[in-house]
């Protein structure tokens, strides 16, 4: 049935039914009121999905963004960063939301700005701080400051990223950045090699400089389609460790083996999503086709001959990163399993027809496993999509209503307890009682962020 007969999706939640996460509400008084990280999710979310009936399913849900653009002004300010990785050097660039201002024109471009941006020129709103404004930057202020990761190719101008940092930033409480990955957002490589869907690097060094640049705000992140396989990626690997307070990750594609595989089984995926995903990153090899081409693995007539996203992946991905087919980089980059070993409070945003992301790619069994994460899907909403009638997005409702329900309703200095930790991922339940022998058997450890590619 057409989602125009019925405009109001479903909206499901997955979360650990008997192993819940309990958070501690802010008071004034002594009395501490606790509540659970479901509940919180549950409260964030509208309860309808109500969205274009004239967009009634999820292919005209995702091309609606190609269709129609939408002027949502955000200025921002760019950093370049030196990696400090040993294994993965050269530089990215971060970006930061700031008020609006008068773009400088060409002539007050300074040589260093060149050296790091495209012939093109920045992205619209966009400028280099200058060394004052760099100097000033630290601040011992409390705003709750939120880290943002685009999709594949993407940037901080991205207009799905725009309609969330809009809002959120408009009455002053909040903070953003954006990490915009190797190569993206009009900036120029250093190196032979672009990012990847597990370069958690960039996202580790940029949320170890704001902890120590900002140390009195607390950091929230959220990751976009790819970004936000990335970004489970890095929770998962930062473990009990990490320095985010909470995330949020919509429409990762989860499982990649499985997301491509189930792409490439229909025409509209590999002649139209595959396809234009390939021409996208064609297009970001050819902005830094003279570096690249400089690496010894890459051969660049292969790239340019790729018709689709897997033989992009095939063609440059394994060639950089040393995977013998493109079937070993996404099982090593996916991040499903990494998703358990995440030990903050995360929401997941995921539709249930995204044509891009297939429902057998989405962990709905995973995602039980661990507490402290909450997946909310719905029935309706394409990739990324979810355009209500005149423009706007639903998704940005319960997004926008989680993070301020954390940084501002809960006591995010108070320790999360786990209603029962032996349960989470890795641990081995016994069940004794009469009959049961001593346990005796071999314990492997599950370890959800063990990768095949090694790195120093």
């Amino acid at each position: 049935m057409f989602s125009w007969l019925r405009p109001s999706g479903r909206i499901s939640f997955f979360h650990a039914k008997d192993n819940r996460l309990l958070l501690t509400k802010k008071s004034k008084s002594d009395t501490k009121e606790q509540t659970t990280l479901a509940d919180i999710c549950r409260a964030a979310t509208p309860e309808k999905c109500n969205l274009n009936p004239f967009l009634f399913n999820g292919h005209l849900q995702t091309a609606w963004t190609a269709v129609k653009s939408y002027d949502i002004p955000v200025y921002y300010k760019r950093k370049m960063f030196e990696a400090d990785s040993p294994a993965y050097s050269g530089h990215f660039a971060l970006d930061f939301v700031v008020p609006p201002y008068e773009t400088p024109n060409d002539d007050e471009v300074t040589d260093k700005a060149r050296k790091h941006t495209q012939p093109s020129g920045l992205p619209e709103r966009t400028s280099f701080f200058t060394q004052d404004e760099l100097t000033a930057l630290p601040s011992d202020d409390t705003k709750p400051m939120l880290v943002l990761l685009h999709g594949l190719s993407g940037g901080s101008h991205e207009i799905y990223l725009r309609h969330v940092v809009a809002p959120l930033v408009a009455d002053g409480t909040w903070e953003a950045c954006v990490v915009n990955s190797r190569g993206c957002a009009q900036t120029k490589i250093s190196t032979g090699v672009l990012y990847n869907a597990r370069a958690t690097w960039d996202t580790r060094q940029t949320v170890k400089w704001l902890r120590k640049n900002f140390p009195n705000r607390p950091l929230f992140g959220i990751g976009f389609s790819l970004g936000a396989n990335i970004l489970t990626n890095y929770l998962g690997e930062e473990g009990e460790a990490c320095q985010l307070k909470a995330a949020v990750l919509v429409g990762s594609p989860w499982n990649l083996e499985i997301s491509s595989v189930e792409m490439l089984r229909t025409w509209m995926g590999r002649e139209v999503y595959s396809k234009t995903m390939g021409r996208s990153m064609k297009r970001l090899f050819e902005n830094h086709v003279d570096e690249v081409s400089k690496n010894p693995r890459v051969d660049v007539k292969t790239v340019r001959s790729i018709t689709y996203l897997h033989e992009f992946d095939r063609a440059l991905q394994c060639a950089c990163w040393g995977y013998p087919t493109e079937g070993a980089y996404y099982r090593d980059a996916s991040s499903t399993d990494p998703m358990l070993g995440i030990r903050i409070p995360f929401f997941v945003v995921q539709s249930e027809d995204d044509p891009i992301v297939s429902p057998k790619a989405v962990p709905f069994q995973e995602i039980t496993q661990n507490p402290y994460g909450v997946m909310m899907t719905t029935s309706w909403g394409g990739h990324l999509g979810w355009f209500e009638y005149g423009g706007g997005r639903w998704f940005v409702k319960p997004v926008l209503n989680f993070l301020n329900k954390m940084a501002k309703e809960v006591d995010i200095n108070a320790p999360v307890i786990v209603d029962h930790p032996e349960k989470l991922p890795g641990n081995i339940a016994n069940h004794f009682g009469p009959g049961k022998d001593f346990d005796t058997a071999p314990k492997p450890e599950f370890n959800p962020v063990r990768r095949r590619l090694a790195m120093p």
